[in-house]
C-alpha cells in the first residue's frame, strides 16, 4: 500500500478557503453595520463636552444657591443689627462681610466679592438693606470649549420700618407665681423683652406694648366707674356692697335696710375698686365692642376669703397684695416696665380673663381703643400669655375642664383674626404638674409653646420670643 496523494487535498482545501473568503468580502461590501461605530466615534467628542457642562453648571448651580442662602442670612442680620442700634449706617459693608465670610464656605467658588446698600425710610415705604454677591466657579470641561469660568451672581434684600408691631403681655399674676422665685424671674424677663422689642422702633409708634396683669379677674381701673362699657348689674347686687350708696331716706344707710322700707336707694359706683370679671358668654371669647348691656364688662367686687373672712378687693389701691391695673398699648417704656416691677401675686387663675383682655388691648374701639393703624405700614398683632398653672376659676366655674374649653374657643377666634400667640407654661413644681393641653392649644404652633421648668429659665424664653417677634418686624 502505498500513501494517498497530496494534491488532491491540497485542491481541496484550497477552493474551499477561496469560498469563505469571497464570501466574507462579500458581506463586508453590503454591510452597514460598521457605520454606528463611525457615527458614535464621531459623536463622542461633543457627547462628552455636554457631560462635562453638565457637571460644570451644577457646580455653579451649588455655589450659586450656597450664596444666596448666605446672603439671606447676612442681609437679615445686619437689618436686624442696623434697627438695634448695634451698628451704624457707616458699618453696613463691614458687618455685611463679616457676616458673609463666615457663612459662605463653597469651596469650588473663586473671586467671590459681596457689597451692602441702605435704603432709609421715606415715610411711605421701610428701610432696606440689598446685599449683592458674585463670584465664579473654575470650569474643568468647559475651558476645553473656550470658557474657563462660569460666573455667577445674587441678591437679598430686607426691608423693616413698613412693619410695626403690636404686643399684648398676659402675665400671671396668681398667688402660686410667689413660690420657687416665679414671680422675680418673670418680671425681670418681661422688662428685657420690653428693651429687646422697644429697640426695633425707629419712630414712636413702630412698636406698641400693653399688660395685661390677671388673676381671676382683671383690674381696669376704678377711675372708669362711669364708663359705659361697664355693667354694674352684679356689682349693685352684691352683699359685699350693701353699704355703697345712698337711700332717699337718710336714716337708712343699706341698700337692704333701704328697699325694705320701700325707699329708692342709688348706689354709689364711685366706690368700686377696678375689677371685672368675664363677660357674658359667648362674648367671653371674642372681641366684640361693649354697646349693649350683654356685652358690657361686669364689674365685680372680688376679695380675697380666708376661713371665712373676706381681707378686701385685690384691686382696691392700699391693699396688699394688688393686682396692678392693666396698661393699654403703648410706648412709654419706662412706665410699661415699672407697672411690670409693682405686679404682686394674689389670687386664682383665670387664663381665659388675661387673654381675652390682651386682645381687646390690640382691637380698635372700646374699652381700650388701640391707636387707629397707618394704611402705610403693614403691621403684626401679638399675644403672650404666661401662666404658672391649671385654671382654677372664672365667673361660671371651678373646674379646669370647663374653664379651658371657653379659653380655646376664644384662642381659636384671636387666632383666625390673625393674632399670632405665645404662650409659656411656668411648671417648676416637683414632681411637674402635667403639660398644660390648654397653652399649648393656644399658642399658634408647636414651636410658640415653651414650658419653663426653673424660675431661671424665664429670661431665656422671652428672649427667644422676642428674637421671633423681631423676625416678625423685619421682613424679606
Amino acid at each position: 500500500m502505498g500513501q494517498e496523494p497530496i494534491f488532491p487535498v491540497t485542491v481541496m482545501f484550497g477552493a474551499s478557503f477561496r469560498n469563505q473568503v469571497g464570501s466574507a468580502a462579500t458581506r463586508f461590501v453590503g454591510a452597514n453595520e460598521g457605520n454606528v461605530a463611525v457615527i458614535f466615534a464621531i459623536a463622542l467628542v461633543p457627547i462628552l463636552g455636554f457631560v462635562g457642562a453638565a457637571i460644570d453648571y451644577a457646580r455653579a448651580n451649588a455655589a450659586r444657591s450656597s450664596m444666596q442662602s448666605a446672603l439671606d442670612s447676612t442681609a437679615l442680620m445686619v437689618s436686624k443689627d442696623l434697627s438695634q442700634g448695634i451698628i451704624t449706617t457707616s458699618q453696613i459693608s463691614s458687618k455685611a462681610q463679616t457676616y458673609f465670610n463666615a457663612l459662605y464656605t463653597n469651596k469650588d467658588a473663586n473671586s467671590v466679592s459681596v457689597s451692602a446698600t441702605y435704603t432709609a425710610s421715606n415715610g411711605t415705604t421701610g428701610s432696606n438693606i440689598q446685599v449683592n454677591g458674585s463670584g465664579a466657579v473654575t470650569t474643568d470641561f468647559l475651558k476645553v470649549a473656550g470658557f474657563p469660568t462660569l460666573n455667577f451672581n445674587s441678591s437679598s434684600t430686607t426691608t423693616w420700618g413698613s412693619v410695626r408691631m403690636r404686643v399684648a403681655l398676659a402675665l400671671d399674676n396668681t398667688g402660686s407665681m410667689a413660690e420657687d422665685g416665679k414671680m422675680p424671674a418673670m418680671q425681670t424677663a418681661a422688662k428685657n423683652l420690653v428693651d429687646q422689642l422697644s429697640a426695633l422702633a425707629t419712630t414712636p409708634g413702630d412698636v406698641y406694648i400693653s399688660v395685661i396683669p390677671f388673676a381671676k379677674d382683671v383690674n381696669v381701673g376704678a377711675s372708669n366707674f362711669n364708663q359705659s362699657w361697664i355693667d354694674f348689674t352684679d356689682w349693685d347686687n352684691d352683699p359685699a356692697n350693701d353699704s355703697k350708696g345712698t337711700c332717699s331716706n337718710p336714716a337708712k344707710t343699706t341698700k337692704s335696710s333701704c328697699e325694705s322700707s320701700q325707699k329708692t336707694w342709688t348706689a354709689d359706683h364711685s366706690k368700686w375698686t377696678g375689677c371685672v370679671t368675664d363677660r357674658d358668654q359667648n362674648y367671653d371669647t371674642m372681641n366684640t365692642a361693649p354697646t349693649s348691656s350683654v356685652t358690657r364688662f361686669p364689674a365685680e367686687e372680688y376679695g380675697l376669703t380666708f376661713f371665712g373672712f373676706t381681707l378686701g378687693s385685690y384691686c382696691k389701691p392700699g391693699n396688699s397684695p394688688y393686682l396692678q391695673p392693666i396698661m393699654p398699648l403703648s410706648y412709654d417704656w419706662t412706665a410699661i416696665k415699672t407697672l411690670i416691677g409693682n405686679m404682686e401675686p394674689t389670687g386664682n387663675t383665670n387664663q381665659g380673663i388675661g387673654m381675652a383682655w390682651a386682645w381687646q388691648s390690640l382691637t380698635q374701639s372700646a374699652p381700650l381703643n388701640a391707636p387707629a393703624k397707618d394704611p402705610n405700614y403693614t403691621y403684626k398683632d401679638a399675644i403672650i400669655l404666661l401662666s404658672d398653672g391649671l385654671n382654677t376659676q372664672n365667673r361660671w366655674y371651678s373646674n379646669a375642664a370647663q374653664i379651658d374649653a371657653r379659653q380655646k374657643i376664644l384662642c381659636d377666634n384671636a387666632k383666625s383674626a390673625g393674632i399670632t400667640v405665645y404662650t409659656v407654661q411656668v411648671n417648676t413644681s416637683f414632681p411637674p404638674d402635667p403639660t398644660s393641653d390648654v397653652l399649648q392649644y393656644c399658642a399658634s404652633g408647636s414651636q410658640n409653646f415653651f414650658v419653663v421648668t426653673t424660675a431661671s429659665q424665664t429670661a431665656a424664653v422671652f428672649s427667644s420670643i422676642g428674637t421671633s417677634l423681631s423676625k416678625l418686624r423685619i421682613a424679606r
